[in-house]
């Protein structure tokens, strides 16, 4: 009866948290659409995109702890970077930080239909596998910092394989463009989303609260290109260090509840016993 009230709950509450995240991009759809041909209407579209991620959460239930080790700059843009764990930490930090955000996220997502296209040309997209998108994102980005547009990336580029535990090495891009737009650099930790909805080519959803750290800005500058591996490995070691060593792993697939079938083992010959009674029934078949 435990496992079947586990499963049933599962599937309830991965119902319900589905629900909420796509009822109100579907009840925005037609306003975004309308928002996102002008680029001076892109302020008002992410408003509504942060209203989205807001509400989703909420509904969800799932407390969200936030933690400032020191308070962000005023009226200065930034390049947040956060580790990346969950299909849900683009959402978790549209939630989370203030301000007309932008973000760097990979092309594939401008494919994905409906909210794919209001994407790409809301936010920036870039193929890391082609050195001229890679270019072309950074030009994006660094344009958007000069209009006090603050920017997020994923520096491990994709979803991490062993989410609060191993972070995938760093690209450069982050950092080489906190330098040269010379804005600081804020890393970001978020240990916990892949316990709610983790990256496993399905959905699966777990009931977990979350924790969000916003770490100290490092300022930039003063700081030459020289710099950005040493910048890189600082921010690795920043954002590793508030990983919660017991929250590692995926959470496990719900068994799929099965009543217990009765035992059948001793009408049913196997192994050896098996082999010989298939040779006995041959050898008493007669010729035709």
């Amino acid at each position: 009866m435990r496992r079947l009230l586990r499963f049933i709950g599962h599937r309830l509450y991965t119902t319900w948290s589905t629900f909420w995240f796509v009822l109100p991009f579907f009840v925005t759809y037609p306003l975004q659409l309308i928002l996102a041909r002008q680029p001076r209407w892109h302020r008002h579209l992410h408003t509504i995109n942060r209203i989205w991620s807001t509400s989703a959460v909420w509904m969800w239930g799932m407390p969200v702890t936030v933690v400032h080790k020191k308070p962000l700059p005023d009226n200065q843009p930034c390049v947040y970077v956060s580790n990346h764990s969950s299909y849900i930490d683009i959402p978790v930090l549209f939630k989370v930080l203030p301000g007309f955000l932008n973000i760097v996220g990979k092309s594939s997502l401008a494919k994905t239909p409906l909210w794919g296209p209001i994407f790409g040309k809301t936010y920036i997209t870039v193929n890391r596998e082609s050195a001229v998108s890679r270019g072309r994102s950074m030009v994006q980005a660094r344009k958007s910092l000069e209009e006090g547009r603050s920017v997020i990336l994923f520096p491990e580029g994709t979803i991490s394989k062993k989410p609060a535990e191993e972070m995938a090495p760093f690209k450069d891009g982050a950092f080489q463009l906190a330098i040269a737009a010379g804005v600081p650099i804020v890393p970001i930790t978020m240990p916990l989303n892949h316990r709610f909805m983790p990256d496993v080519g399905g959905i699966r959803v777990r009931y977990t609260p979350l924790r969000v750290v916003v770490h100290e800005p490092i300022p930039t500058q003063g700081l030459t290109q020289a710099d950005a591996e040493e910048l890189k490995n600082r921010v690795f070691a920043i954002i590793a260090s508030e990983f919660i060593p017991e929250a590692a792993g995926l959470p496990e697939p719900t068994p799929y509840y099965r009543p217990k079938q009765k035992e059948k083992a001793a009408a049913l010959p196997t192994g050896e016993e098996a082999s010989q009674d298939n040779r006995k029934s041959t050898l008493h078949v007669p010729n035709s």
